[in-house]
């Protein structure tokens, strides 16, 4: 042990000496961490569409019309969801703005809003989100006039309208109070007549006489979220950080390899394991200390506030036996110097594309997303953002961390099965 100790000090003390790798290694991920999410902070809020959840209880033709005219400006992105409680859960995790709820029997009040009133429909959005909530009853309000807007400006759908409510009065008989069945009798023929009759686009007043029933539900937010745009940022500064140290540290072994480093070591009193054992111990804890510096800095500079200390340390500790893993295997990649950088930082810098280095996970499709999965950065990522501001649990962090785990381990051990020790003999 004293023997690995004394090599990873060795390449600690050489690591301090490179002026420009040093550079590289602790301070330009903090240049990124701090750059990309200024870019960030300028650009929160700047969505253009308030996403909510549409649970359509009532699922008629009518319900998925008033839907479709909900969804038809630029102002709104409704998803339509079946299972209600995972829509509030979606608003309470502050996924989504709102949920917006259309009860049974929403279509028929839609279709016939004089006969039978405006539909009620029920809005449930975070309390704290005013401005989207006003916003939100606005658009509602306007889309629930709009099957009114129809029947006014076609008298044919008027006329369908009256035909079927008169028959439904007849249908009920004795069950409608007489004077609102008499009332109705007087007043649908004279609708009619009067839309008839009138300019196309005046029949605009009626409609304002009618109020919309609009329930605002309030549902909490749990406060699982970014902070601030470098709680985003500075996870993808960590990653470029831990890419440096498996790229420096992949390429200073195979520096040793061919001029002759190893072969002077391979005469003293250590092991080949050992001497491998020393160049992943540097690796783990240079790795370790550049994660915690950045971590350092964003806390004090930029608020980067995690949520769990201890599961953040874990999920530092795991990524950084990943990133020792690769490491070893880059290593195995070139027989020069040159050509261990380039084939190293080419695959590095494909993982930090799909895996969320360079643009942050949320943001990226789906379909990527799920591609991503094929690359380390990307869990490193996810258990980062687990611990600082995603609010995982013991139980959630464990997929991430066991996969960073796996990785490190069988990248390792296939790296250490394939090094070659022919061009240190």
């Amino acid at each position: 042990m004293d023997a690995v100790l004394a090599l990873a000090l060795k390449d600690l003390r050489l690591l301090l000496r490179d002026r420009v790798g040093f550079f590289f290694t602790f301070f330009f991920p903090i240049l990124y961490a701090s750059f990309f999410g200024m870019i960030f902070s300028g650009q929160a809020g700047q969505r253009s569409a308030i996403r909510i959840h549409v649970v359509d209880h009532d699922a008629t033709p009518e319900s998925r019309r008033f839907v479709e005219r909900l969804a038809a400006g630029d102002r709104l992105e409704c998803a339509m969801v079946e299972n209600e409680a995972a829509a509030n859960d979606a608003v309470r995790r502050g996924r989504v703005a709102a949920c917006l709820v259309l009860p049974r029997g929403f279509g028929a009040r839609y279709a016939h809003p004089f006969a039978r009133g405006l539909p009620e429909i029920e809005l449930r959005i975070d309390p704290s989100r005013a401005a989207e909530s006003g916003m939100l009853q606005g658009l509602l309000a306007g889309a629930l006039f709009g099957s009114v807007q129809d029947l006014m400006t076609d008298p044919n759908a008027l006329g369908a309208m009256v035909d079927q409510s008169l028959a439904e009065l007849d249908q009920a008989g004795s069950q409608v109070d007489p004077l609102i069945s008499g009332a109705l009798r007087a007043f649908l023929p004279a609708l009619r007549a009067f839309v008839e009759r009138m300019p196309r686009g005046a029949g605009g007043g009626l409609a304002g006489a009618m109020e919309p029933k609009i329930t605002i539900t309030p549902i909490e937010r749990q406060r699982f979220g970014p902070r601030n745009a470098y709680e985003i940022s500075f996870p993808q500064g960590i990653v470029w950080g831990m890419l440096g140290c498996a790229a420096g540290f992949g390429i200073a072994l195979v520096q040793e390899r061919t001029r002759g480093t190893l072969m002077r070591l391979r005469i003293s009193p250590v092991s080949p394991y050992q001497i491998l054992a020393g160049k992943a111990l540097a690796c783990f804890l240079t790795t370790v200390l550049v994660a915690g510096l950045l971590l350092g800095f964003g806390y004090v500079v930029f608020g980067v506030r995690p949520g769990s200390w201890p599961l953040l340390s874990v999920a530092v500790l795991c990524a950084a036996v990943a990133f020792v893993g690769i490491m070893q295997l880059l290593s195995v990649l070139g027989r020069t110097e040159q050509a261990a950088g380039g084939i190293g930082w080419a695959i590095l810098t494909v993982m930090a594309m799909l895996g969320g280095g360079m643009v942050p996970l949320f943001f990226m499709p789906t379909w990527m997303q799920q591609i991503g999965s094929i690359s380390p950065v990307k869990w490193v990522v996810y258990a980062l953002e687990g611990a600082i501001w995603r609010g995982f649990s013991p139980a959630e962090m464990l997929l991430p961390c066991g996969v960073l785990v796996a990785i490190g381990v069988v990248t390792f051990a296939i790296g250490v099965r394939a090094f070659s020790w022919s061009d240190a003999r």
